[in-house]
């Protein structure tokens, strides 16, 4: 089983603390490292590596729901820019980064403040400064929810 698989089994046994709501085509969980405030991630309900993989109309629909949790994250977590990202290098499950980015976040690493989040030293990008408390994470995990079904229209 991959590690996107073991996380969604996780949801369903209700032990990913990290989860947001359930769409038709995938599920929604916010980033366990905050390294960039409202880190979230839509991963696909389904197993496969590549989107031509999809079936045409759950494609359509995964695609759009990825744009409607895109515009929640910006919505709700105050950034300028998203960075959307379906990399799949190292877990080949489909799934989606979606990155709030804002002025100078990358800090200072002779990169001039702008570049994709993979530019930053791993061991910056995967601090455990960047976990949020159990109180933080339910309330990003609200304020989410509640967009995404508005932007739903639920």
């Amino acid at each position: 089983m991959c590690l996107i698989c073991d996380r969604i089994e996780m949801i369903k046994n209700k032990e990913n603390i990290y989860f947001v709501k359930e769409l038709e085509t995938g599920y929604v969980v916010l980033g366990d490292i905050q390294k960039f405030y409202g880190y979230t991630l839509s991963l696909c309900k389904i197993h496969k590596n590549e989107l031509f993989d999809l079936e045409f109309e759950f494609r359509k629909k995964f695609l759009h729901e990825m744009t409607i949790v895109s515009n929640a994250v910006f919505n709700v977590f105050n950034c300028e820019k998203i960075n959307y990202e379906l990399l799949g290098n190292g877990d080949s499950h489909l799934h989606w980064h979606l990155f709030p980015r804002r002025k100078g976040d990358l800090g200072n690493y002779g990169i001039n403040g702008k570049g994709p989040v993979w530019w930053l030293p791993y061991e910056l990008m995967y601090s455990d400064k960047y976990v949020v408390g159990l109180d933080e994470l339910e309330k990003m995990k609200s304020v989410l929810s509640l967009e995404i079904d508005k932007l739903l229209g639920k």
